[in-house]
């Protein structure tokens, strides 16, 4: 028996190795950072410790492994350390040639570890690219091992991923701040973006016309290239390869975790190996048929899709659009979204802390250094992605709105106060190496980039004014 053709897309070989390749590596950063930093913002005695989580949300609204067994930082370790083996093997190819049921197993595997570490990280796993790691894993799971073709109805619901993490940031940013109608936000967006990084500087020093290039140029990737996805061959491989190159501009001009190297991962769903030939040699393969009872599955995951795409497909057309929106609990088929609003200046949170026994005039305070957040003001701002530090991401929001910080933040002052270790392996920089301050504080700054004439004359490529207070100076108690 021979793969039904409309089920079978034997020339899409090339893309499907780069979707497992390039989900596997994702993976990978995924569960090293979870190992790193779980256990301290998230585990027994984190920041938002998950033990609490559980004990208040029902397994339907947050599934996890975790409801059925009790949680412990070392099993959060095993699980990560098991997701990143499975992930190194994928990476490599081992499931991908073994027999199809161990490839979808392993897939599945690490969609359902992913699900259950992310699914209790609380704040701190409250981003949009953690949901779409998960549908991107989802549909990995019957994309197939090397001895079949690759499933079309999988490849269209890559697509069809792509279509709405791309048109659903269009639409966000054409219905939300003005400046993107004004095509002005650019001017502002480098230097106020989450996670600047070391070209980020130069970028927002570009003439306002290339700014405005740059703005015409989002909408053009998020409103009009997304629909030549649906498009028959050669236009979807074009598209996706001019979609694939506005995320490499991304990729150079800021740090999004892993965001955008997961949206160029779905967009090779759309590279055809015919049209790929004429630059890279491609060599054509041979399969063998493809299991019925696979065949169905893969039909029944259309039908699964095309099922919740009801609520996506509203949220897109509805005026009150949600960004990074989840309608079932395992997160299969969401909305996604980014920067409809974009802040016009940047303030940042100054932690430190003091030795002195009350804060007075001559206190000596302390600043504490974190990885990748800007602090000194002549440190260049460091290139973090695809790797994720999620507390610098959240004293980002911090300014925006204390809301963001109100189940951590004081939490997270504390472990300073305490020289907590966990804690401050998440930082750059420990000011008190030998003993712990005796007083902490946040303050606020309000940052922008130096000029050209200011860099050059200070080799600082930040400035930075006091605002005010954020936190008072706190203690432990006696």
């Amino acid at each position: 028996m021979s793969p039904m053709p409309e089920l079978a897309a034997p020339d899409y070989a090339f893309a499907r190795f780069l979707i497992e390749r390039g989900l596997a590596a994702i993976y990978l950063i995924g569960f090293i950072v979870a190992l790193d930093q779980f256990p301290a913002l998230a585990g027994e005695h984190g920041l938002e410790p998950a033990p609490d989580f559980l004990a208040r949300v029902r397994f339907r609204d947050a599934p996890s492994i975790f409801h059925a067994i009790r949680f412990t930082d070392a099993r959060l370790r095993a699980l990560a350390a098991a997701g990143a083996v499975v992930s190194m093997a994928l990476l490599l190819g081992l499931p991908e040639a073994a027999p199809l049921p161990v490839s979808m197993l392993a897939w599945f595997g690490l969609w359902i570890a992913y699900q259950s570490i992310g699914n209790i990280g609380g704040t701190f796993y409250g981003f949009g690219w953690e949901t779409l790691l998960l549908e991107a894993g989802f549909l990995a799971i019957l994309l197939g091992n090397d001895a079949i073709a690759p499933p079309l109805i999988v490849l269209l619901a890559y697509r069809w991923l792509g279509f709405r993490v791309e048109f659903g940031a269009g639409l966000i940013k054409l219905r939300g701040d003005p400046c993107w109608r004004e095509l002005t936000c650019m001017e502002f967006h480098h230097e106020t973006q989450p996670m600047p990084n070391p070209l980020s500087w130069f970028f927002h020093h570009l003439p306002r016309p290339l700014h405005r290039i740059e703005a015409v140029g989002n909408f053009v990737a998020q409103l009009v290239l997304p629909w030549g996805l649906l498009l028959p061959q050669p236009f979807a491989s074009i598209a996706a390869i001019l979609m694939i190159v506005t995320q490499l501009y991304l990729v150079v001009s800021g740090n999004y975790a892993w965001l955008n190297w997961i949206t160029i991962v779905v967009m090779t769903s759309a590279l055809a190996d015919p049209v790929l030939r004429t630059f890279l040699p491609i060599a054509a393969s041979a399969y063998a048929p493809t299991p019925p009872w696979f065949e169905v599955v893969v039909v029944g995951l259309g039908i699964l899709v095309v099922g919740l795409s009801y609520a996506p497909v509203l949220n897109l057309l509805s005026p009150h659009q949600a960004m990074n929106a989840s309608f079932d609990p395992f997160r299969l088929v969401n909305t996604y979204g980014a920067f409809g609003s974009v802040s016009r200046v940047r303030d940042e949170i100054v932690v430190e802390g003091t030795l002195a026994d009350a804060p007075g005039p001559d206190a000596e305070w302390r600043e504490y250094g974190f990885r990748g957040k800007p602090g000194d003001l002549r440190r260049l701002a460091p290139q973090v992605a695809p790797y994720h530090d999620r507390l610098d991401w959240l004293m980002w929001f911090l300014p925006l709105s204390p809301i963001y910080g109100e189940r951590w933040f004081v939490p997270f002052l504390v472990r300073l106060l305490e020289n907590d270790p966990a804690t401050i392996r998440l930082l750059r920089h420990n000011p008190f190496p030998d003993r712990p301050p005796t007083l902490v504080r946040a303050r606020r700054f309000r940052y922008r980039f130096t000029s050209w004439r200011e860099w050059r004359a200070t080799g600082a490529w930040w400035s930075r004014a006091p605002i005010g207070e954020f936190v008072r100076p706190i203690r432990l108690r006696a």
